[in-house]
């Protein structure tokens, strides 16, 4: 297995965190009898020789021995060799604009793929649930890679290796259209009885993907049906093979995948194939949901975000399934429902009462203590509030009126809108009650700005202004400084006597947060417009100004020649909202200039489209050529943050937020 390693010359070679001189210890550690040590070293080899994805000369010399520890029955634990080995080719292709190091990878795991051939029929269940998969990714011949998994579907015995087997085919039939109509004639018969449930779901799953023609009229009942049947043929976890307690990475992801980790991805699969079918998804969800199988429940909920926050539909039967959740004895259910509501914001409205019904049976739970850092908000607590459910206010009351309350409680007050006031008086109080010497105070300072923000209290304003002249420096100093200053702005003429210290901000690095609050308070032009003159190469500068020109509108004529110059510039951030105070302070003058570059960016920077929608309302009859945008981004299925690689816990917000103002700039209920 090793023969020549200590002739390769390792410390010339690098991995992610330097020489590789480790390395030959690593790969000596895969093939140790001791099953913590094989952990550990796995572990080195995802942590430095593939570090996150990467490959090095180091990784390109360790390929050959990997395939020769693979190739070896009397290794154990060899199906995480082949995994690492199949993470190191890719998925056999070289994309686009890779590197030459992926490159050589890809080819150095495809020169070995007759290894992953024999490896399909070896002992070790683990290793050929991989090895088939990899045959399908880095061999050449696609007839005979089908040839292969024909033979192993007919001899297999093992559970998951035929789900992995039935997975592979939907790979073949997509890298290789030219096979598709033997591959979706395979995948129908396997969707049929006489096979188990568990393969029947994985074949509906590729077949969703690769012909949904092809999928059953009934496909939801069966669906939901088969995962039932599959439930109760499960085995117990305790039936598992014992694995090392190691403080790893590769450990620690082990413990926190889901108890029916097969079960979970045979649906995500048939979810993720069927795309915008969302009424088909809703009711497999619901059906999903009603599971007697609570492991069925759980895994429902962790790929219901998924659905939640790409497609627009009416969620109110599964958010209400959901909530039911939050009564089970199981605390994975109950962590895996707050989870998703707390993400949904007003969505989550049809299990408010569940939610509500929680948060007064378990105060235990209003608090999240963390062992290193500030408490937070329970969960639950998070999400009522976040529906903007008013039963939330009295509680948050209560923590307010303690020492040590959540330091992010203000950021949950403006979803609660006009329900909220009660919590003026202690929100003032524990701004008052912050000495700015904790670890954790400027933070709290920040969301209880907010909240006051929200409220638009303008009895905090005594306690604001010390704020913007006597805080000492702190990394989040100015933080403060731009929270206070908002607050200023949104209480407006109610805070007068703020306007002889936020003049004094006019110079230095607040002055465009100042100059917006000021205008709030006393509407003087000619004190704000020196500072919001267009500077030269700060884009982020630019944009702010011009989101506080927009607010002085026509006051701010002074400005239009350096907005026209900015709304040349090629980053959207900076040009949408220069093109949109244009507007706003010239009007109709503007028109050819502004309404083209909006209709662009709408469809080219989707980010962007909620400060456009604000901008067409603003501009009243005279928006009416970009109406059609709007109008059909209220009849889009998909969510305009979607799809994105980035899960964004804000997204659901977002676009609710912009379904909001299209409707409120079209006039429409």
């Amino acid at each position: 297995m090793f023969t020549g390693i200590d002739e390769v010359d390792w410390a010339s070679m690098r991995h992610a965190y330097g020489s590789a001189e480790d390395v030959p210890g690593l790969l000596r550690g895969l093939a140790s009898a001791d099953p913590a040590e094989r952990e550990i070293a796995l572990d080195g080899m995802y942590g430095a020789v593939h570090h996150q994805g990467d490959v090095y000369d180091s990784t390109l010399a360790c390929v050959p021995y990997l395939f020769a520890l693979a190739a070896r029955e009397e290794v154990r634990d060899r199906g995480g060799i082949v995994e690492l080995l199949v993470s190191i080719g890719g998925d056999g292709e070289v994309p686009e604009g890779a590197g030459a190091a992926h490159a050589m990878a890809c080819a150095a795991v495809r020169a070995g793929a007759e290894v992953f051939v024999r490896l399909a029929a070896d002992p070790d269940a683990r290793v050929r649930r991989t090895a088939a998969s990899a045959a399908v990714r880095f061999l050449d011949r696609p007839e005979r890679v089908l040839s292969l998994l024909r033979e192993r579907l007919t001899v297999e015995r093992d559970d998951r290796v035929l789900l992995a087997l039935t997975e592979s085919l939907g790979f073949l039939a997509r890298r290789h259209p030219g096979h598709t109509a033997e591959v979706v004639d395979l995948l129908t018969a396997l969707s049929r009885a006489p096979y188990g449930p568990g393969q029947r779901l994985a074949a509906l799953g590729q077949l969703a993907g690769s012909a949904p023609d092809r999928l059953p009229a009934d496909l939801v009942p069966m669906a939901v049906g088969l995962l039932r049947e599959r439930s109760g043929q499960r085995l117990d976890p305790s039936c598992e093979p014992d694995r090392p307690d190691t403080n790893t990475l590769v450990g620690r992801l082990r413990r926190l995948r889901p108890s029916d980790e097969e079960g979970s991805q045979l649906l995500r699969t048939l979810h993720t194939a069927l795309g915008g079918r969302v009424t088909d998804r809703i009711a497999l969800l619901n059906g999903q949901l009603t599971s007697p199988d609570p492991t069925d429940r759980c895994n429902a909920m962790w790929m219901s975000s998924g659905l939640f926050r790409d497609w627009r539909a009416d969620y109110s039967t599964p958010v209400a399934l959901i909530g039911a959740q939050l009564a089970a004895e199981e605390g994975q259910l109950r962590d895996a429902a707050t989870y998703v509501l707390e993400n949904l914001y007003h969505l989550a409205a049809p299990a408010a009462d569940d939610l509500h019904a929680l948060v007064t049976s378990r105060p235990d739970l209003w608090v999240r203590h963390w062992e290193h850092g500030a408490p937070t908000l329970g969960e639950p607590l998070r999400a009522l509030a976040r529906c903007g459910d008013p039963r939330a206010v009295p509680v948050l009351g209560q923590l307010l009126a303690t020492s040590d309350a959540p330091y992010d409680l203000g950021q949950v007050v403006d979803h609660l809108g006009p329900a909220a006031a009660p919590l003026a008086p202690a929100l003032r109080e524990s701004l008052a009650g912050l000495s700015f010497d904790g670890p954790d105070d400027h933070s709290r300072a920040v969301a209880l700005l907010s909240a006051l923000t929200a409220l638009e209290d303008t009895e905090s304003v005594p306690l604001i202004l010390p704020l913007l002249t006597g805080l000492p420096e702190h990394r989040m100093r100015s933080f403060v400084i731009g929270a206070a200053l908002r607050a200023l702005r949104a209480s407006g003429a109610g805070a007068v006597e703020a306007i002889p210290v936020v003049r004094r901000l006019l110079e230095g690095e607040h002055a465009i947060e100042a100059a917006d609050a000021l205008w709030a308070l006393e509407g003087d032009a000619k004190a704000v417009l020196p500072v919001l003159v267009m500077p030269e190469g700060d884009g982020v500068a630019q944009r702010r100004a011009a989101e506080v020109l927009a607010r002085l509108g026509p006051a701010a004529a002074p400005a239009r020649a350096g907005l026209r110059r900015v709304v040349e510039d090629p980053n959207a951030w900076v040009r949408t909202p220069a093109a949109c105070a244009l507007w706003r302070i010239g009007d109709e003058a503007e028109a050819d200039l502004v309404l083209p570059l909006l209709r662009d960016t709408w469809t080219g920077t989707p980010a962007l489209r909620q400060p456009i929608v604000e901008c067409v309302a603003a501009m009243g009859p005279a928006g009416t050529p970009l109406h059609d945008l709007l109008r059909a981004e209220l009849a889009a299925p998909q969510r305009h943050t979607a799809p994105s690689e980035v899960h964004s816990p804000l997204a659901v917000l977002s676009d609710e937020q912009l379904l909001r103002s299209c409707r409120e700039a079209l006039g429409v209920g």
